[in-house]
This record gives C-alpha cells, sequence and structure tokens, in this order.
C-alpha cells in the first residue's frame, strides 16, 4: 500500500476514535453501544432478542440488560412474539430512529472538519465514493 494512502487512512481512523470517545463520554447523548444497538436493530427489525445478540456478537443478557434504558426512554418497544409466546420482539420505534439518526450527525460533521483539517481530500474521497456507488448499483 502506498504510504501517503496509508498515513491517510491512519488519520481517518483516528479521528473517527476521538470523535467517538468524545460522544460516548456525553452522559447526554446515547453511549457508543445504545447507538450500535438501534443501528442494528434498525437494519433487521423487527428481530428477537436472541437474533440481535448474534448480529451484535453479544449475549443474550447482554441485549436484555441493554434493552432496559432504550425500552424505558421510549426508543425500543418489546413484545411478545405472535407465533411463539416466550419469545420477544424488538423494534425501534420512531422516536428511537430519530435519535438514532440525529446522533450520526454531529459524528458526520465532526469527522468531515476534522477531515478537512487535515488536509484529507473529503471531496474528491466523497465523489469517487458516490461514483463507484452508482457503478455497483448498475452491476
Amino acid at each position: 500500500m502506498d504510504d501517503g494512502l496509508a498515513d491517510l487512512l491512519h488519520r481517518v481512523v483516528y479521528l473517527l476514535g476521538e470523535a467517538t470517545r468524545r460522544r460516548t463520554d456525553d452522559a447526554a447523548g446515547l453511549s457508543y453501544s445504545q447507538i450500535r444497538l438501534l443501528g442494528t436493530l434498525e437494519e433487521i427489525e423487527p428481530a428477537t432478542q436472541h437474533r440481535l445478540a448474534q448480529a451484535m456478537s453479544v449475549s443474550d443478557p447482554a441485549v436484555s440488560r441493554a434493552l432496559r434504558p432504550l425500552e424505558a426512554a421510549g426508543l425500543v418497544q418489546v413484545r411478545v412474539d405472535p407465533e411463539h409466546a416466550r419469545r420477544r420482539l424488538v423494534e425501534t420505534t420512531e422516536a428511537g430512529r430519530k435519535a438514532f439518526h440525529d446522533s450520526g450527525k454531529p459524528l458526520y460533521d465532526e469527522l468531515r472538519e476534522g477531515l478537512l483539517r487535515a488536509d484529507f481530500p473529503y471531496e474528491r474521497y466523497l465523489a469517487d465514493t458516490e461514483r463507484l456507488a452508482q457503478i455497483l448499483e448498475g452491476a
């Protein structure tokens, strides 16, 4: 790999890590784990708690504990599976989807600004990424 590209990628990873740590330390917002849970759930919902645990590579009890505050805050809904009374289905609520997407916006803005300050060719990278996505969609 080209040393210049390796250096750019290293800076991107560093900036992402720093931004994520700052957001996780922010007690007013969602924790990284909560954001990750909401994002994972959005991709596979409705999901059983077991399926959610598998998708996140954590234990079933860890998911159960993580869901309690999110359910209390109205960000997820846990209900009995009508097809199997012992299973619980989990879905994000509209408030949960909004909280998840809103939590990413400041991180996106912070990352973009950090990359631009670090002389990363952000706009070119974005244009190339969009062009690649279009090519892959047509394939």
